[in-house]
């Protein structure tokens, strides 16, 4: 298996699809000639041809709405938003349209599209190219969103979601596009090369949506995280000195609930880590639903560990991401309490 940088996987990823299906089309702004600002869609013009793979206007709700329309005619548009921080102007397409077509027609049409969006922050982009929104699509019933978290990952879920038959949204963390960051700004960059999750298997190939991963087993404490978050946890793990389990969740919907509980009725201790703001978060679900179905075997409170409820604070971004320290302390807090 050669091994990946993220970018190159979903790159393979949609190269797979469109060899596969004739009813892939790729289109978004600049994902043609230029093959996207990240290069995800780098070569794929050239050799699919400009009526499968082709620029859009700057028109996010215009390019959604026409993969919607592809979508009911039997297409599978794989659509790029060129940070997820442009998704908004397409909400009521995404959400009023590609959500209901199914249960509107009564199964009669339905919308396989996917939404591609880099996303979360860590590049200095500032407030306008650095968001988290996954906690507003997560609300949406007849959406999916998919965040995965390491090469292997992103192709196999990437690949799932073109053969889904619902509108799946899925956030590609920018940060992790070139390789692993355990969270310090101050650390060197890293790259994927000799990463286990970097071999990328060959061809045709899918991990289900709805199935979490067990990153890093263990049994003081369950830390649930996906994206970027996921490696800011194992390091968060190491620095605190504890035998932390963490849960890659993969999908959010989709929600791999066995996982989750499985892991916090054997630690008995749940953190939850995510980029986007605290307030409605993705992590207040998981709290909900950790507290419901296993209450009696928590130890201490559930905690999140989040993104303040601010703008994108540009000057701290660094310390508006939940690093390793952060992390740590809380982690070794829960544990102390027993």
């Amino acid at each position: 298996m050669p091994g990946m940088s993220m970018i190159e996987a979903i790159n393979d990823a949609l190269d797979v699809a469109l060899a596969r299906r004739r009813e892939v089309v790729i289109f978004g702004q600049d994902v043609g000639f230029f093959g996207g600002v990240f290069r995800a869609t780098e070569n794929l013009q050239h050799r699919y041809g400009k009526s499968r793979v082709f620029d859009a206007p700057i028109s996010e709700g215009g390019i959604v709405g026409a993969a919607v329309g592809l979508g009911a005619y039997g297409k599978r548009p794989v659509i790029e938003i060129q940070f997820a921080d442009y998704i908004y102007p397409a909400t009521d397409q995404l959400i009023s349209e590609a959500a209901r077509l199914r249960y509107r027609s009564a199964g009669e049409w339905w919308c396989p599209i996917t939404v591609r969006a880099p996303y979360g922050g860590g590049i200095y982009g500032g407030q306008t190219h650095s968001q988290s929104p996954e906690g507003i699509f997560s609300h949406v019933a007849g959406l999916k969103t998919v965040i995965p978290s390491t090469p292997s990952d992103a192709k196999g879920l990437l690949l799932a979601a073109i053969e889904d038959d619902d509108p799946v949204l899925f956030f590609e963390p920018k940060r992790l596009y070139n390789g692993p960051f355990d969270g310090h700004h101050d650390s060197p960059v890293t790259t994927w090369t000799g990463h286990p999750d970097a071999e990328v298997a060959e061809g045709f190939y899918t991990v289900p949506l709805g199935s979490a991963r067990i990153a890093r087993p263990g049994q003081d404490v369950t830390i649930l995280a996906y994206g970027t978050m996921v490696h800011v946890a194992i390091a968060a793990a190491a620095e605190a000195g504890l035998d932390a389990e963490v849960i890659d969740l993969r999908t959010l919907v989709p929600l791999d609930t066995g996982t989750i509980f499985n892991s916090v009725l054997k630690t008995g201790h749940c953190a939850i880590v995510h980029e986007a703001t605290r307030t409605s978060g993705f992590g207040a679900e998981l709290a909900a639903l950790v507290q419901r179905h296993c209450f009696y075997a928590l130890e201490a409170p559930i905690e999140r560990i989040t993104g303040w409820d601010t703008p994108y604070p540009h000057a701290f971004e660094w310390e508006y991401f939940p690093g390793p320290a952060r992390i740590a302390e809380t982690l070794r807090r829960m544990v102390e309490s027993r």
